[in-house]
C-alpha cells in the first residue's frame, strides 16, 4: 500500500512564513529556512512553499527564498505562487524546486498546465485549487457567492455540497464547479492536486472531508487535503478510507506553533493503521 506523506506548509509574505484564518488575518511565525530545515530532520516527507500574496499583488515568487530553502533541505520542495507563465515554472526548478504549483494561473489560463507537463513533466506539476462551499441549492454558474459572503444556516448540514473554486488569496470567485475543475486538470497534466478548503482554512475544525474525499474518488492522481488541521484525529480523518480519502495531509499551525511534531504526527496515524514512511524513535 503506497505511504502517505505528511507536508508541512509554509506560506510566505515578505519573506516570512505567515499564518491567518480563512486566507486573512496573517501573523507572523517564522523564517522560512530555519522552518523548512527543522521540518526536514523531523521527517516531513515534503515541503510546501507558497508565496500566498504573489498573485493579487502582481509579483513573482520570491525565488531567492526558494534556493535559500532548497539548499537547506533533502526532502521533496514545492513551490508556488504568481505562476502565470512556462519561464514562472522554470525560474522556480532552476531555483531548486522538486514540484511547482499553479493555481490562479491554471484556471485563467488552462493551457499553461498542458504545456509545462508536456515539457517538464506530470511528476513536478501540481495544479493548486481553493474551493468555497456555496450555501444550499446555490449552483456556481447561477450565482456565485462574494468572497466575503457569510456562513448561511445549515451550511454544515447540506446533504449535496456544491462547491466553486476561487482564485487570486480567495478574492475572486470563479463560477467554476470544483470537482469538474479538478478532473480536468488531470486531463491536463496534472500530476497531482493541492485542494484547500478556503472555509476551513487556519479554524482548526479539521479537514472539509466531503470535497476531499469526494475529489479523491473522482481523479486518476493524488490528492493532498489541505485547510483546518488542529489536532492529529484531523490529520488521521483526511487521510482515512471513508474520511477525506486524500494521498497526503498538509498541515500549517500545529507545526508552526509546537502543537505537535511531525515524528508524533506519524506515530499517531501508524497507530490508526495508516502506512507513513519512517518517523524515528
Amino acid at each position: 500500500m503506497l505511504k502517505r506523506r505528511i507536508i508541512p506548509c509554509l506560506d510566505i509574505r515578505d519573506g516570512r512564513v505567515v499564518k491567518g484564518v480563512h486566507f486573512g488575518g496573517l501573523r507572523d511565525a517564522g523564517d522560512p529556512v530555519a522552518a523548512a530545515r527543522l521540518y526536514d530532520e523531523h521527517g516531513a516527507d515534503e515541503i510546501c512553499l507558497l508565496d500566498i500574496t504573489a498573485t493579487a499583488e502582481g509579483r513573482a515568487t520570491f525565488v531567492d527564498v526558494v534556493r535559500h530553502v532548497a539548499d537547506q533541505i533533502f526532502c521533496p520542495l514545492t513551490v508556488g505562487g504568481g505562476v502565470r507563465r512556462e519561464s514562472d515554472v522554470a525560474r522556480l526548478l532552476d531555483a531548486g524546486a522538486d514540484k511547482v504549483a499553479i493555481n490562479s494561473g491554471a484556471v485563467i489560463n488552462p493551457n499553461l498546465v498542458e504545456k509545462v507537463a508536456a515539457r517538464y513533466g506530470s511528476q513536478c506539476i501540481v495544479v493548486a485549487v481553493d474551493v468555497r462551499r456555496l450555501p444550499p441549492r446555490t449552483a456556481p454558474e447561477a450565482a456565485p457567492a462574494a468572497p466575503d459572503a457569510p456562513v448561511p444556516a445549515g451550511f454544515e448540514d447540506d446533504d449535496d455540497p456544491v462547491y466553486e473554486v476561487v482564485i487570486q488569496g480567495g478574492t475572486r470567485s470563479t463560477g467554476l464547479d470544483a470537482v469538474a475543475w479538478c478532473k480536468t486538470a488531470a486531463q491536463l497534466g496534472a500530476g497531482e492536486l493541492l485542494l484547500t478548503s478556503m472555509d476551513r482554512d487556519g479554524t482548526k475544525r479539521g479537514y472539509d472531508l466531503p470535497i476531499t474525499r469526494t475529489i479523491s474518488r473522482a481523479v486518476p492522481i493524488p490528492v493532498i487535503a489541505s485547510g483546518g488541521v488542529g489536532s492529529l484525529e484531523h490529520l488521521y480523518e483526511g487521510l482515512a478510507p471513508g474520511g477525506g480519502e486524500a494521498d497526503a495531509a498538509l498541515a500549517a499551525s500545529i507545526f508552526h506553533f509546537g502543537l505537535y511534531t511531525i515524528p508524533e504526527a506519524k506515530r499517531y496515524l501508524a497507530q490508526r493503521g495508516i502506512p507513513v514512511r519512517p518517523f524515528g524513535p
